[in-house]
């Protein structure tokens, strides 16, 4: 898998694809989220743009550190040597986008409010369930599918510059 032309295949192109991901999952999935929390208005949303810097930071932090490993040791117990490459995408997301809407569920009200506060765990399994839903879906159709594409034009591009 690790020479798929659809995904990374050194550290300088993992970071490019980690930071297309994460840029348009923040941007799309901060705003929804907090538009189906507080109503969908152009101050609510310009309220988002303010603290999307802060959890995109933290987000970073979070797959850095848990996430990633966390998902990888789960991925290697799950994923099978003769599942395809769809299967493997599917499973990959399915683990990161559980862990990430897990911990953001918690950390992301915190960040909003500018204060830590345990009364978002009064309500975590609705919010999380319906978090898990938005982010999945943004990963699945938008995030993810951008970009394997830039991965994919990178090494066409290479490709055809050694030809």
């Amino acid at each position: 898998m690790y020479k798929e032309n659809r995904l990374p295949q050194n550290p300088k192109e993992g970071v490019l694809f980690m930071l297309i991901i994460s840029i348009l999952s923040v941007n799309t999935i901060a705003p929804i989220i907090v538009g189906m929390e507080r109503g969908f208005s152009v101050a609510h949303y310009i309220d988002t743009l303010k603290i999307i810097p802060f959890a995109w930071i933290a987000l970073m932090i979070l797959i850095r550190f848990i996430v990633k490993p966390a998902a990888g040791f789960l991925f290697k117990r799950f994923a099978g040597e003769a599942d395809g490459f769809n299967a493997r995408i599917l499973l990959n997301i399915v683990l990161n986008v559980s862990l990430i809407s897990f911990f953001m569920t918690i950390i992301g009200p915190w960040i909003g409010m500018g204060e830590i506060n345990f009364d978002t765990l009064q309500h975590f399994f609705p919010t999380w369930f319906r978090n898990f839903g938005i982010a999945f879906w943004v990963e699945l159709l938008f995030a993810q599918p951008i970009a394997r594409a830039v991965m994919k034009s990178i090494h066409t591009r290479n490709r055809l510059k050694t030809a």
